[in-house]
């Protein structure tokens, strides 16, 4: 027997109808790259979100078609956000971040049709353009007479025309909920980067979980800073939870420096910001010395790494701020856990709670998870045996676009499907999870991943260098930074900074490695495979230069 009730897909238009419906002023503040702010409402982001929709129908872009951006956290981003994926295409969010050369290898895979990229990104679009052949429209993100003059990218068009003479009203279409609504790729430590493909009921799930009161607890109420980039993983859904709620949404643009959050956290009001450590170190750093404090923001949310129990003690203890500590990844949209304190922690001493908060937190409904062995055996939940962490659920992929990496569930008993996340974990009697490891050696820096096996392919084409291996070490800031060891073939010489210079050109200025350290041998196992571990215990003591 199936039940009576009425058949609504999840798409997610519905969750700007919604917000066009029930929260119409409700306010959408941007920072713009030009330096100005911007103001409207969510019934404006409805009525461009339908212009947009109508421009891809002008364009005769077909259902699926992906369209990719280039942009950092604004209201045109946001509007992209709704008319490419309402009008069921795929929103292709790429990282700004990355080499070129890797960024164009993304846009040939996904086949963008269209790239909107925000002005400040034109000589990155100058570098690739014409090695994405599927592109056959481009986007500034700029009013017309903002739009760059023989700039050499071909099919050039300024973001306001293209939208400027289509009309606000559009019926968005219904279709299967299971249809792909955005694509954002993950790089790994071996191959080419893959393709988490989103779709529609994952991500309106993720949107009503994500806005829980043990996880953002989001309400119409709220003023909502998101930090964290559109331009990966969708902001931790938070432009979609936002809609579901109708909370004031403020966008930072491309100034991200402490002086310009603080300002436009007082500013705006903001009550609940998103961000990664870094980015909060920055802040904690320009309010200190000068006394400031905050006047509404009390709670944020820290991913992307670790957050260091000294930001948890400064946020909460002298600004009053509460601390969420987050976990997820790419390929779980991207949330996984969300540490809040239970019933029972709340008589605990202040100590006592900041052990709970220093953990990674508890399971967001919607998401299971397990620790399994090396044999695949499950693992007590006693907050002292660790393993592999394994998860499923609606948001969590089951495959790579195209299929990048062949099967990557691992099989229990019964055959459900678990996705391997790469980290080993521990889980305690109540659920926290704590991160205790990673299984691969990608290495994270200031929230950004940073492959290893990329540095050490750069090392070993120098004519000089037999044998490299990259490893991360602690940096009080970035959290971590990578550094290579080099064993240099017999009679070769080349020195720290000729190494360091080699970098130029071959990946992104963050990813270069912060030293070299030269050694006599790189530790190697009976596979032939290189022993990180012997390699971290090795240089055990080793400090970067300058701290």
């Amino acid at each position: 027997m199936l039940s009576l009730m009425q058949d609504h897909p999840l798409l997610i238009s519905s969750l700007l109808t919604f917000a066009e419906r029930h929260h119409a002023d409700g306010e959408i503040v941007s920072r713009r790259v030009e330096g100005d702010i911007h103001r409207y409402t969510w019934a404006g982001v409805a009525d461009r979100s339908r212009q947009v929709a109508n421009a891809l129908d002008a364009a005769k872009l077909a259902f699926s078609d992906r369209v990719a951006t280039l942009a950092w956290n604004g209201y045109r981003h946001l509007e992209l956000y709704y008319g490419v994926s309402g009008s069921g295409r795929v929103l292709h969010t790429i990282n700004p971040r990355l080499h070129p050369d890797q960024i164009a290898w993304i846009v040939n895979h996904a086949e963008d049709q269209m790239l909107a990229f925000d002005i400040n990104f034109l000589p990155l679009v100058q570098a690739v353009h014409e090695r994405c052949p599927t592109v056959r429209q481009w986007i500034a993100l700029c009013d017309a007479d903002k739009l760059p003059q023989d700039c050499g990218v071909p099919n050039l068009v300024s973001y306001e025309a293209w939208i400027g003479a289509q009309s606000t009203r559009y019926d968005w279409p219904v279709f299967d909920e299971n249809s792909a609504s955005s694509l954002c790729y993950t790089s790994g430590t071996t191959g080419n980067p893959k393709g988490a493909l989103y779709g529609h009921r994952s991500t309106v799930l993720h949107a009503y979980a994500a806005a829980l009161p043990d996880v953002m607890r989001l309400s119409a109420r709220d003023s909502v800073l998101p930090v964290v980039p559109m331009f990966h993983v969708n902001a931790w859904g938070i432009p979609y939870s936002a809609a579901l709620t109708g909370c004031k949404l403020v966008f930072p643009g491309a100034a991200l420096d402490g002086k310009s959050v603080y300002e436009l956290i007082e500013q705006e009001k903001v009550t609940f910001a998103a961000g990664v450590p870094t980015v909060w170190q920055m802040l904690l750093t320009h309010m200190k010395p000068q006394g400031l404090r905050f006047s509404t923001l009390n709670r944020t949310v820290i991913g992307g790494s670790a957050c260091p129990p000294a930001m948890i003690r400064a946020f909460q203890d002298e600004y009053g701020v509460e601390v969420l500590h987050a976990w997820g990844m790419t390929e779980m949209s991207p949330l996984g856990t969300l540490c809040t304190l239970k019933n029972k922690h709340l008589d605990q001493s202040p100590e006592e709670q900041l052990a709970v908060r220093l953990k990674q937190g508890r399971a967001i409904c919607g998401v299971d998870m397990k620790i399994v062995d090396g044999n695949g055996k499950d693992l007590p939940w006693d907050g002292k045996a660790f393993g592999d962490l394994l998860v499923q659920g609606p948001w969590v992929v089951k495959s790579y676009f195209k299929g990048e990496g062949g099967d990557p569930l691992v099989k229990d008993e019964r055959g459900s499907g678990w996705f391997p996340t790469g980290d080993v974990a521990t889980i305690d009697p109540d659920g926290f999870l704590q991160i205790t490891d990673r299984s691969k050696d990608v290495i994270k820096s200031g929230g950004e991943w940073i492959s290893s096996i990329d540095i050490e392919n750069i090392a070993v084409a120098h004519p000089a260098v037999a044998m490299a291996a990259c490893i991360g070490v602690f940096h009080p800031k970035w959290d971590e930074r990578p550094i290579v060891a080099v064993m240099k073939k017999p009679g070769a010489e080349v020195s720290r900074e000729e190494l360091l210079a080699f970098y130029e050109g071959k990946t992104a200025k963050w990813q270069i490695p912060d030293d070299v350290v030269f050694v006599d041998a790189i530790p190697i196992g009976a596979t032939g495979k290189i022993l990180k571990t012997r390699l971290r215990e090795a240089l055990k003591d080793y400090k970067l230069p300058g701290l």
